[in-house]
């Protein structure tokens, strides 16, 4: 008979103990928050889902749900196949390999806030390089003011900071591959095309698969670049999701609409990171 030694959980514990303070807690509170309309630490009301369908109804919420889409949208269109072109001309031997790592990697070590700083200064029309330049060309650019120059701004920002990552996994899935793959195409005289098509691509699925799923989750709760670079402006222009909740919550201190707006919130990241998932990996589960 095998006896199972249940020491092991003790060593998890600590572990569940950490996640369900971290995260299962807060949740709890917030469900318990998006029911009670909250007058003071002693007075509160039940109201059901009434902050729920007053959220739902919630116009700015419509507005920033399209934007943030919209946002995402090209964010995944531009940083994952420019990812993917990056990692394959990347060297792969030698100190040059080494080198361009480091360079792609610094991008990633910039805390959000300093990368919000950095594009403001950058993008200034007066001291700015970038806003500067495209003046001195005769190309009006002023994204404090104009919301294409704003929007054109947050994206190329988001790209110049992420895209490292999106091409740091695919090059570590690229050097996965064994080479008796590429050995059989230059056997068979395979185009450059049909080696990336038949072997990289394919290879590549399940890197590319969290590449998109971290860069979704990541793009759909930006908050610090774009709230550091233009304040939401002009106007709302650059106003996404996390930024209308967090002036619902710490602005207006609504807290029971704020609590429903960011349980909305979550659902919509699980639903959309969901069907991503099942869209990219349905053909592995139909073979």
């Amino acid at each position: 008979m095998k006896v199972h030694n249940n020491k092991a959980w003790w060593l998890v514990l600590p572990v569940f103990l950490l996640v369900a303070f971290s995260a299962v807690v807060p949740m709890m509170t917030v469900v318990n928050y998006s029911v009670q309309d909250i007058f003071d630490h002693s007075t509160r009301y039940f109201v059901g889902v009434d902050w729920y369908k007053q959220v739902l109804q919630d116009t700015r919420l419509h507005e920033s749900l399209l934007r943030q889409f919209i946002f995402s949208t090209c964010v995944l269109l531009i940083e994952i196949p420019l990812g993917i072109a990056i990692a394959l001309c990347m060297p792969t031997k030698g100190r040059m390999a080494s080198l361009v790592l480091i360079v792609l990697a610094i991008p990633l070590l910039i805390p959000w806030n300093v990368v919000g700083t950095i594009w403001q200064i950058f993008g200034r029309a007066d001291i700015g390089l970038l806003g500067w330049s495209l003046n001195s060309l005769g190309i009006s650019y002023n994204y404090a003011a104009n919301t294409s120059d704003a929007w054109v701004t947050v994206l190329i920002m988001d790209v110049w900071h992420w895209t490292s990552l999106v091409a740091l996994l695919c090059y570590s899935g690229l050097r996965a591959i064994p080479d008796v793959y590429y050995q059989a195409a230059r056997i068979d005289r395979a185009s450059d095309w049909a080696v990336f098509r038949h072997i990289q691509l394919p290879k590549l699925k399940s890197v590319l698969l969290i590449a998109v799923m971290l860069r979704f989750m990541d793009s759909f709760m930006i908050y610090t670049e774009p709230f550091v670079l233009t304040g939401g402006g002009p106007g709302n222009a650059t106003t996404f999701l996390s930024q209308t909740l967090t002036q619902m919550a710490i602005g207006q201190f609504d807290l029971g609409p704020a609590a429903a707006f960011s349980l909305v919130y979550f659902l919509i990241i699980l639903l959309v990171s969901w069907l991503f998932y099942t869209a990219m990996t349905h053909n592995d589960k139909t073979r």
